[in-house]
C-alpha cells in the first residue's frame, strides 16, 4: 500500500471531523498500565490538521523503535497546538484501582490543555469524565493520527521517568524494562523488596 493513502487513513477520523465543523480535536492515549511499578502516563495533544503540517511515520508508540519513537516526540511537540502530560503515581494506583487511576489520569492532561477543543477521541472504549464531546476508538492509536500523537508523547515520556528511576533503583533493571513484570524485575524485587514506587496491589504475590 502506497505511503499517501496510509497517510489518508490515519486522518480519516480528523478529516470527517473538520468536514462536520471541529476546529481543534485532541488525542488522547495513556502507557503504563500493566507494569508492576512506575506511575501511568496520558498524553492529550491537539494536533495540526492542514497538509503541510502532518508528521509522516506518526504511528501506535508501540509499533515504532525506541529512537524512531524520540524523534517523532521531538517533532510531535514542535509542531502539536497544544500538548499536556500527566501522570498518577503508584500509591494513587493503589488506593482507587489501575482502571480509574488510568481515566483520572487521561482526564487530568485533557482539563490542562489551555487550548479548547471541539472533540475529545480517547484510545480503547475509555470514557472520560469531561465535558467536552468524546469518542473512544478501538485501537485508536493505530487508527487516528492525533491518539497515535499522544500515545508516543506518553511513551516517551513514560520511558524517559522509568530511566531515571533506574538511577535511583538499580536493583529492578527499570532502564530494561520500564517496570513491567520481567523475569530479572520480579528477581530483583525477591533480592532486594519491594521499592517506593512498585504497585503494592500488583505486587502482592511477591
Amino acid at each position: 500500500m502506497p505511503k499517501e493513502k496510509l497517510q489518508i487513513d490515519k486522518l480519516k477520523i480528523e478529516r470527517e471531523l473538520l468536514a462536520q465543523g471541529c476546529r481543534y480535536i485532541v488525542g488522547v492515549d495513556e502507557v503504563g498500565r500493566g507494569p508492576l511499578a512506575g506511575p501511568v502516563v496520558a498524553a492529550a495533544v491537539i494536533m495540526p490538521l492542514d497538509e503541510g503540517n502532518i508528521i509522516d511515520g506518526v504511528d501506535d508508540s508501540k509499533k515504532l523503535s525506541a529512537k524512531k519513537r524520540e524523534a517523532l516526540a521531538e517533532e510531535i511537540k514542535k509542531r502539536a497546538v497544544a500538548y499536556a502530560i500527566c501522570e498518577i503515581q503508584a500509591e494513587e494506583i493503589d488506593e482507587i484501582n489501575i482502571l480509574q487511576a488510568t481515566r483520572l489520569c487521561m482526564k487530568r492532561a485533557v482539563e490542562k490543555l489551555p487550548v479548547a477543543s471541539d472533540m475529545v477521541l480517547t484510545d480503547g472504549n475509555m470514557t472520560l469524565d469531561i465535558s467536552l464531546p468524546q469518542r473512544s476508538i478501538v485501537k485508536g492509536d493505530s487508527l487516528s493520527y492525533s491518539i497515535g500523537a499522544a500515545s508516543i508523547l506518553a511513551k516517551v515520556y513514560r520511558d524517559n521517568l522509568m530511566d531515571e528511576y533506574a538511577k535511583i533503583y538499580p536493583a529492578y533493571a527499570f532502564e530494561k524494562n520500564k517496570g513491567y513484570g520481567t523475569a530479572a524485575h520480579i528477581q530483583g524485587i525477591k533480592e532486594a523488596g519491594l521499592c517506593s514506587i512498585h504497585r503494592k496491589t500488583f505486587t502482592k504475590n511477591f
